[in-house]
């Protein structure tokens, strides 16, 4: 048998064009988040950390239980060593989310995937209240990312403004999905990537649909911005690569985009983790 060769093509294997133009391809992300186990400071010793271990007992309970829903575990008590130790312990996962609607909020996944840290903020910036809880997503930021919101886009004009032009059939379809859908149903998708839009297009669905009390950024593969819109269940969701280029834009109909949401697999894998952390340093 005689070994046969084959050209290879791809980026760098074809000549040069005449003109001197060279083919660009777009960056792709270059970096993704693994997880490691946690590093400990020194000097916090295993026998002043009896709170942290009743908390983290509770934690793994409320893993184990996925996904029957747990109350969520009080940290406001800890004092400042045990508080610490939670904090390093935890650090902190893809996932960061801010609402800034009746409640000023702060969510961190931490990271372990599927444990959320939700702390409460006031006036003046400070913590009033902190908590971890399991989940796919918080349940808090499900129930109220779009409290007060639209039930429907308005549709109103009577003028498209100059530069307008495939805006108002995607409003249309927005709108007929909003109606249609029920909570836990699949999210319907708009690619306004591989759409003709105009900068005043988008500029034309962003005052239509409004603006939301909720952003999340999911740092995975790239990252991913999502923002709450003015709309029930409306959110825009943009990726970016890891030169912070748009490379995906798109409208999802949905209770929470599932590129910010934890897997029942990614749980089932926190709580084997947590067994292994609690072995090293409790």
């Amino acid at each position: 048998m005689t070994s046969i060769s084959l050209p290879i093509f791809g980026q760098g294997s074809q000549p040069a064009e005449e003109d001197g133009v060279a083919l660009e391809y777009l960056q792709m992300p270059q970096e993704m988040t693994t997880y490691a186990m946690p590093q400990i400071s020194t000097d916090l010793n295993a026998q002043d950390l009896a709170q942290a271990k009743i908390i983290l007992l509770k934690l793994q309970q409320n893993l184990a239980a996925f996904p029957s829903i747990s109350a969520p575990i009080e940290l406001t008590q800890l004092d400042a060593g045990n508080r610490r130790f939670i904090d390093e312990l935890l650090g902190e996962g893809e996932v960061s989310v801010i609402c800034s609607g009746e409640q000023s909020i702060r969510i961190q996944e931490s990271v372990l995937a599927g444990v959320w840290r939700l702390q409460q903020l006031n006036a003046q910036r400070q913590i009033v209240d902190d908590a971890l809880e399991v989940g796919i997503i918080p349940q808090q930021l499900s129930q109220s990312a779009f409290n007060g919101t639209a039930t429907q886009i308005d549709t109103g004009w009577t003028e498209l403004p100059p530069g307008v032009m495939n805006a108002p059939p995607l409003l249309a379809e927005l709108n007929a999905k909003i109606g249609e859908y029920r909570p836990g149903d699949e999210a319907h998708t708009i690619n306004l990537s591989l759409l003709p839009q105009t900068e005043q297009d988008l500029a034309f669905l962003a005052k239509r649909l409004g603006g939301g009390s909720v952003t999340i950024l999911s740092r995975g593969y790239g990252n991913c911005r999502i923002t709450a819109t003015g709309t029930q269940r409306v959110w825009w969701v943009q990726y970016f690569n890891s030169e912070d280029t748009l490379i995906l834009n798109t409208l999802e109909v949905s209770d929470v985009p599932s590129v910010a949401c934890a897997s029942p697999e990614d749980i089932a894998d926190s709580c084997e983790r947590l067994q292994e952390i609690l072995k090293v340093y409790l």
